[in-house]
C-alpha cells in the first residue's frame, strides 16, 4: 500500500498566538506538515528561500515587508510553491492585488478549520480557493477592467466622443446633448482612461482604429 506524501506547509504572520496557533493545528492535520514559521516579510522570504514549502499561509499587513510585496518576491525565490493568503482584510484592493501578484487563495481568519485543511490541500493540487464573500466582488472589478483593456464605451461616451471627433467643443457638446460641461469632461475623462491615451486627438485616433466610431 502506498502513502501520500505530506502537503509541507510554511506559515507567516506577526501575531505570535495567530502564528503558533496555525502552526499547532496544522501539525496535527493527517498528511500536513508544517516546515516553518515567519513572523515579518523578510523573515518569510528567508524561510521560503530554505524549505521551498508546497503552501505558505501569509498574513498580509507584517512588518519590514508586506504581504503583497513578498508574493512578488517569491516567483523568484521559490516559483513552486503555492501561496493562501490568510488574512483579516476583506477590502476589494487587498484582494484583487494579492491574486494579481500571485495568490491562490484568499481566506479570511474567522475561517473554520475544515475549510482552512481542505484550501490548503486545494491549493497545493494546483486549485484555487476565494473566501466567498469576497468572490463576486472580485469577479466584478476583474470584468470591469477586461471590458476597459478591450476599450469598451458606454453609448454616451461614444456619443461624446464622435462629436469630439467631428471637431465640437466641450460646450457645444453639453448644449446638443443637454447636459452639462462638466459631464462632458468627466465622459472624456472615462474615455481617456478605458482607451489608455493622454488627449482627445489620441482618444479619437484610437477609437477610429478600434472601430469604437465612425466619423
Amino acid at each position: 500500500m502506498t502513502t501520500s506524501k505530506a502537503v509541507r506547509v510554511a506559515i507567516a504572520d506577526d501575531h505570535p498566538v495567530v502564528l503558533q496557533g496555525l502552526s499547532a493545528m496544522l501539525s496535527l492535520e493527517p498528511g500536513l506538515a508544517v516546515v516553518g514559521e515567519a513572523s515579518d516579510g523578510e523573515e518569510a522570504l528567508g524561510l521560503l528561500e530554505q524549505t521551498h514549502p508546497d503552501v505558505l499561509l501569509l498574513d498580509l499587513e507584517m512588518p519590514k515587508l508586506h504581504g503583497i510585496e513578498v508574493l512578488r518576491r517569491l516567483k523568484e525565490i521559490s516559483p513552486e510553491t503555492k501561496v493562501i493568503v490568510l488574512t483579516t482584510f476583506d477590502d476589494d484592493q487587498y484582494v484583487f492585488d494579492a491574486i494579481v501578484a500571485g495568490a491562490m487563495g484568499y481566506l479570511l481568519k474567522g475561517v473554520r478549520r475544515e475549510e482552512l485543511y481542505r484550501a490548503v490541500r486545494v491549493v497545493a493540487q494546483g486549485g484555487s480557493l476565494m473566501e466567498p464573500s469576497v468572490t463576486g466582488r472580485v469577479l466584478t472589478k476583474f470584468s470591469r477592467m477586461m471590458s476597459q483593456e478591450k476599450g469598451e464605451l458606454s453609448d454616451r461616451e461614444r456619443e461624446v466622443l464622435r462629436m469630439a471627433a467631428q471637431g465640437y467643443r466641450n460646450k457645444e457638446i453639453a448644449r446638443a446633448l443637454r447636459i452639462s460641461e462638466r459631464t462632458v469632461k468627466a465622459h472624456m475623462a472615462q474615455v481617456m482612461a478605458k482607451l489608455d491615451v493622454q488627449d482627445r486627438l489620441s482618444a479619437v485616433m484610437k477609437a477610429v482604429q478600434l472601430k469604437l466610431i465612425h466619423v
